[in-house]
């Protein structure tokens, strides 16, 4: 069975990614990973990683974040990573692709008018990126539906 791992960082980032990875559990062996020990509650019995929270505001702990993701990379080995964001996400997607593994980014669904900062950098690394409202589709972005199902 392949094993994708689901990553994005604690709060409307970790529940979109919820419900975007949960669906993806009947067909994959899915590892999760996120910023704050606490969402591995809501994972079930599927193994969970906790990684090194950052933002552009405090970027220098991109560096003790980048050991942390590539030991978890090494050991899982997923055949893809898929993201909903944020900082931590696309570091993820970036040192995936530096270790050949595929990745798949799909922005914020609260990014109704532009894609986010982290989304539009994630287009020059990810293998995949998606959009959730069809207005933000490009040659580059997809749009294949939103968490809301519409």
């Amino acid at each position: 069975m392949k094993k994708i791992l689901a990553v994005a960082s604690i709060g409307g980032h970790w529940v979109q990614l919820l419900r975007i990875a949960h669906p993806l559990e009947e067909r994959y062996e899915v590892v999760y990973m996120s910023t704050h020990p606490k969402c591995k509650s809501m994972v079930g019995n599927c193994r969970f990683h906790t990684m090194t929270d950052f933002s552009r505001w405090n970027a220098w702990k991109m560096l003790p974040a980048s050991f942390n993701i590539l030991g978890i990379l090494l050991k899982e080995r997923p055949a893809a990573i898929v993201t909903t964001g944020a900082a931590p996400g696309l570091l993820t997607i970036i040192l995936g692709r530096m270790t050949g593994i595929k990745t798949i980014w799909v922005d914020s669904v609260a990014n109704v008018q532009t894609m986010s900062a982290c989304g539009k950098l994630a287009r020059k690394f990810a293998t995949h990126v998606y959009t959730q409202w069809p207005g933000l589709a490009t040659a580059q972005v997809h749009y294949a539906g939103n968490i809301f199902g519409d």
